[in-house]
């Protein structure tokens, strides 16, 4: 692959810099992270020597990268135990169907229900003929 020359400002200060074809927008994102870390330090220091510059950017930089990096372990760490978890819950058989017991009238409460509601009817009759017939 050719080699591609690009110029990249970091801080105050242009760089000429060369990279592989196709790898343009890498080296340009990545200038362009350290120019931000350079441009907090120009805000906060002033001028400053190029080498202390880039070295303090760079420290900057990977402090961030460093931060990020625990954080992206921590996910990690997370997703493995929750995958764990997954994992053991699939694996789990299934728990027993439970036995539900629905409350019957027992037979003798029937039959007795049963009579009761004739000698109502045949009352209700009694009465019935007694009203018609007085």
């Amino acid at each position: 692959m050719a080699q591609i020359e690009l110029e990249i400002k970091i801080g105050t200060r242009s760089f000429e810099v060369a990279c592989q074809e196709g790898e343009e927008q890498y080296l340009l994102s990545a200038a362009k992270l350290l120019d931000a870390e350079a441009q907090v330090l120009v805000e906060q220091i002033g001028r400053m020597p190029e080498a202390r510059m880039l070295l303090m950017s760079g420290l900057m930089l990977a402090d961030k990268t460093a931060g990020l990096e625990d954080r992206v372990r921590e996910a990690e760490d997370k997703i493995a135990a929750l995958q764990a978890e997954l994992t053991e819950l699939q694996e789990r058989p299934a728990p027993e169907p439970e036995q539900v017991e629905v409350p019957r009238i027992p037979a003798d409460v029937t039959d007795a229900l049963a009579e009761l509601a004739a000698r109502a009817e045949t009352i209700a009759e009694t009465v019935d003929e007694k009203l018609r017939a007085g």
